[in-house]
């Protein structure tokens, strides 16, 4: 790792703690800035001035009850889906793959809406969304394993295609025989993106899926350098192509199925971020996929803080990912061609 990177990395950390230090002060409950500093610095057993102390316990809850929750998330997500994409765009060797090359945001978001016209609670809602997503990946990778022979993938490409197609029609379905006053509008608000409804418990399980998740996609990262090589050039420098390939779609799904069962589908976070990052740090993965995790985490967390902040009614995020994400997209292509 080289101090360029490091030095990338670590900006990248502080950028993102200070975010976090301004997301929690943010928000429609009105605090102070003085309040909110003689909180923080009272909770960190400093002594403060007893009259800026006066909302203790209503900002007390608020902090661990709302916002500590929805910013976890917020990172949580954002890191996910950045290295989700880094991960695939690098192993199908194409910088336009996003996360849901495989079908897991179509599959996830079937299983969510089949939950809500099921009238099923929201934690089953969510575990339906989780599993209908690596039910989609794995019709994916059958597709690829019985017709890959030769090009495996191209029909790993054309199996995610087949998958997302009919798991998207699935949902076209639901929403046709929904309710069109109560559940109809659920789907379609779930679709959009949304960490409101994100709570404390949700917040930790996901923390520990994703963790697992980043340390094996990390563990593997130089092996990713070597399929990014392609498959005969990773083959020949001693790498258990399809064995790899699996574990690491596997990893990559989970991070993505967690991403989707706590906030609905967010576009252009596993697009995007991952180019920024490949345009600022290089295409090593061993430094790529932290930075990509970091910069996704920053990037979802503004744009969440946004959404929560300036508006009277929240906007769904996938709409603002969306708004952001495309002029950054262009700036990036626009670098890549100079640099070109």
């Amino acid at each position: 790792m080289n101090k360029r990177a490091i030095t990338y990395i670590v900006s990248a950390m502080i950028i993102l703690a200070v975010a976090i230090f301004i997301s929690f002060w943010l928000g429609h409950f009105p605090i102070s800035f003085l309040e909110y500093k003689s909180i923080i610095m009272y909770k960190l057993g400093f002594k403060v001035d007893l009259a800026h102390l006066s909302k203790l316990d209503e900002i007390t809850i608020i902090f661990r009850d709302i916002r500590f929750p929805r910013i976890a998330a917020a990172v949580l997500i954002g890191a996910s889906l950045s290295v989700s994409g880094a991960v695939f765009q690098g192993m199908f060797v194409n910088p336009l793959v996003s996360p849901g090359i495989l079908g897991v945001l179509s599959g996830a978001s079937f299983g969510a809406a089949l939950g809500m016209v099921l009238r099923l609670p929201w934690w089953s809602v969510q575990i339906s969304a989780f599993i209908f997503g690596f039910i989609a990946v794995f019709l994916a990778l059958t597709v690829a394993k019985f017709y890959g022979k030769g090009n495996g993938i191209l029909m790993l490409v054309l199996g995610g295609v087949i998958s997302s197609s009919l798991f998207g029609a699935f949902v076209s379905l639901l929403k046709y025989v929904a309710d069109p006053y109560d559940t109809l509008p659920s789907i379609v608000y779930w679709m959009m993106g949304s960490l409101s409804s994100v709570n404390l418990f949700e917040a930790w399980i996901a923390a520990s899926l994703v963790t697992l998740s980043l340390v094996g996609i990390l563990i593997f990262s130089k092996h990713l350098n070597l399929l990014s090589l392609g498959e005969e050039d990773a083959k020949a420098l001693g790498v258990d192509v399809f064995k790899t390939r699996f574990f690491i779609i596997f990893l990559a799904t989970l991070l993505s199925a967690v991403s989707v069962m706590l906030a609905g589908v967010i576009g252009w976070i596993g697009l995007v971020v991952p180019h920024v990052a490949r345009f600022l740090i290089g295409a090593n993965h061993v430094v790529l996929l932290p930075f990509s995790a970091l910069i996704g985490a920053i990037f979802l967390l503004v744009v969440d803080s946004i959404s929560r902040s300036l508006f009277s009614v929240e906007v769904p995020l996938g709409i603002l990912t969306s708004l952001v994400g495309i002029p950054v997209f262009i700036w990036a292509l626009h670098r890549n061609v100079k640099a070109h």
